[in-house]
Formats: structure tokens, C-alpha cells, sequence
């Protein structure tokens, strides 16, 4: 070996983490998919139409998520790598730039009332809190439909049908 070959190595092993903690970040998504409550049927959801529900998730978007999430919806900088003092992921847009439209309503409302560290597998950290005891569950489907509201048409009808098929698959496992 020379001495060269350490360091080539080492950004194999990094891409090697990052696609793991990637696996491990889907891996979770797919296991809160799996334990989604049926939020549906409560008659909960997040509706980016309701002036009353994205008055109340303005204010609580403003007071509990703007300072790590940005009071426009644009995250932290660099939201795709990690930190190298604590080797987390700082927080990620809300906005159209970022995944959260990726995901089901159900999705994102158990991440947000659970907290990301319930969804993955142990040892992940986050900064990203559980809002469980902060925050009730209309509340949190009002914070929901701010962010919803704030996306552009075409991003908004690729998350409904997004949430659209989860509720479907739901309903067959049922």
C-alpha cells in the first residue's frame, strides 16, 4: 500500500456513511408509513384552503419551527450535509426546494408529533424535536397547512396525490 491509498479510501467510506444513513432515513420513513394511525378517519388533515386552520398554523409555524426551519420556509444553509461538530443534518426547507412535499400528510404529521427519533432507526440524531406534548394534533395539522399553503400548485397537487395514495394503501391493509 502506499501512503496515497488511506486517503482515497476515505472518501469511499464517507459515501458509504452517507448513503447508509440515507438507507436508514428511508427506512424509517417506510416504518412511520407503516405505523400510520388512521389519522384520516378522525376527520384530521391538513387543508391549505382554510383561512381559520392557516391563521393558527401561521402563528405556531412562526413561534415553534421558524428559527431552525426559516420564517420562509428555506431552511438552514448546507441542509444536506452534515455538521462537523455534531454530524447532524441542520434543518431542511419547508419550501418547494426541500423534500418535505415528498412525503404523505400522515407522514409528516407523526414526524412532527413524534419527532423524527421515533421514526428511524436508534442512534439517529436530530435536533428536531417531538411536539407531542407541545402542541395538539389540530395544531399540528394547522402548521401543516401553512407549509402547504406556501408551495406552488404544481408541488401542492404532487403532494396531495402523494397523501392520495398513502390513504389508498391504508385502506387495503386495513
Amino acid at each position: 500500500m502506499t501512503p496515497t491509498q488511506p486517503k482515497a479510501a476515505k472518501p469511499l467510506l464517507r459515501l458509504i456513511a452517507m448513503w447508509s444513513a440515507a438507507a436508514a432515513v428511508v427506512g424509517a420513513l417506510v416504518v412511520g408509513y407503516v405505523t400510520y394511525s388512521g389519522l384520516e378517519d378522525k376527520g384530521m388533515r391538513a387543508d391549505p384552503n382554510d383561512a381559520a386552520q392557516l391563521s393558527l398554523g401561521r402563528q405556531i409555524y412562526a413561534r415553534e419551527c421558524a428559527s431552525c426551519h426559516g420564517d420562509r420556509l428555506q431552511g438552514q444553509p448546507n441542509w444536506r450535509q452534515r455538521r462537523a461538530s455534531s454530524g447532524r443534518l441542520p434543518a431542511p426547507p419547508h419550501d418547494e426546494t426541500g423534500h418535505t412535499w415528498h412525503h404523505s400528510d400522515e407522514l409528516l404529521f407523526t414526524m412532527t408529533k413524534r419527532g423524527p427519533a421515533a421514526l428511524i432507526p436508534a442512534g439517529y440524531q436530530t435536533d428536531m424535536p417531538a411536539y407531542a406534548s407541545k402542541l395538539d394534533d389540530r395544531e399540528i395539522w394547522a402548521v401543516l397547512a401553512f407549509i402547504k399553503s406556501r408551495w406552488p400548485k404544481v408541488i401542492r397537487d404532487r403532494q396531495d396525490a402523494i397523501t392520495r395514495r398513502d390513504r389508498q394503501r391504508q385502506r387495503r391493509s386495513r
